[in-house]
């Protein structure tokens, strides 16, 4: 499972490396590596949440060790998005620390990145026993708000271009519910389901608003748009798709186990049986 979240968090770069090589990053080589270095850091966080619920729904415990190697590659990619930035600035690092300051979009990424480094700092088991383990959950869950803040990074650079990062908005949104509810009761299928059709409606009614408020266009148009698959899948369309292989994976994982339960009522009453016989 390590092996496979390393090849996980190594594959990004092996591919950024692959196009520069081949020369494929287009005329602005480095503005092109900064795009996808963040992208990928971004990727990788929301991957870093899904683990828990991954590991929940699948019946798969060890899924929860790749969770440490794929934060702490997200982290990697999100230090060297802002080192390749650095790079296109002329590693003028007065000029950087003052677009940072003036430039509200840089400013939300410099919070999200300053977020992730006591996460970071603290990923070791060494943490774990010198914070103790509430204290440590406490403050892991940063990760949240430092995903959210990364997210609207990524819209306020590319405000007209939402569909990438309003459907990483969308899958944060359902890591988040899933959360809320896994602490009232058990996560079932059923609400699985439910839990798809919401975030996939807060997604297509956040990307509406977005438009509405970043760039004047008519919100109904937004809406309508995601009705017509036409042109392609909203990202609130991929948000349900996700959400609906979720909740069919719990059902299979839960089969099983439903069939196994008579065979194991049978085996305690025959066992039973026999305890009561003389010897």
């Amino acid at each position: 499972m390590k092996l496979a979240a390393l090849a996980t968090a190594l594959a990004p770069i092996l591919w950024l490396c692959g196009l520069a090589i081949d020369r494929k990053l287009g005329a602005r080589p480095v503005n092109a590596a900064i795009n996808l270095t963040g992208d990928w850091a971004l990727w990788l966080l929301l991957a870093t949440l899904a683990a828990t619920p991954a590991r929940r729904i699948l019946a798969a415990p060890r899924l929860v060790l790749a969770r440490r190697t794929l934060g702490l590659a997200a982290f990697a990619y999100a230090v060297l998005h802002l080192g390749l930035y650095a790079l296109d600035q002329g590693l003028d690092l007065g000029r950087v620390a003052s677009e940072i300051v003036l430039r509200r979009y840089l400013t939300i990424g410099a919070v999200a990145l300053a977020g992730l480094i006591p996460l970071a700092a603290t990923s070791r088991d060494g943490a774990v026993r010198r914070l103790g383990s509430a204290q440590w959950n406490r403050l892991h869950q940063l990760v949240h708000p430092t995903a959210l803040l990364s997210i609207v990074h990524f819209l306020l650079r590319s405000p007209t271009d939402t569909a990438e990062p309003m459907l990483m908005a969308g899958l944060l949104a359902w890591l988040a519910g899933y959360r809320l509810l896994q602490r009232r009761r058990e996560v079932g299928p059923d609400t699985l389901v439910g839990l798809a059709v919401a975030t996939a409606a807060l997604t297509a009614l956040g990307e509406a608003a977005w438009h509405a408020a970043a760039t004047g266009v008519d919100p109904w148009r937004i809406l309508r748009a995601n009705l017509d698959a036409g042109p392609g899948l909203r990202p609130a369309w991929w948000v349900l798709i996700a959400g609906l292989v979720a909740a069919a994976l719990a059902r299979a994982a839960r089969r099983p186990q439903r069939a196994s339960a008579p065979i194991s009522s049978s085996s305690a009453a025959s066992g039973g049986t026999r305890g009561q016989s003389p010897s």
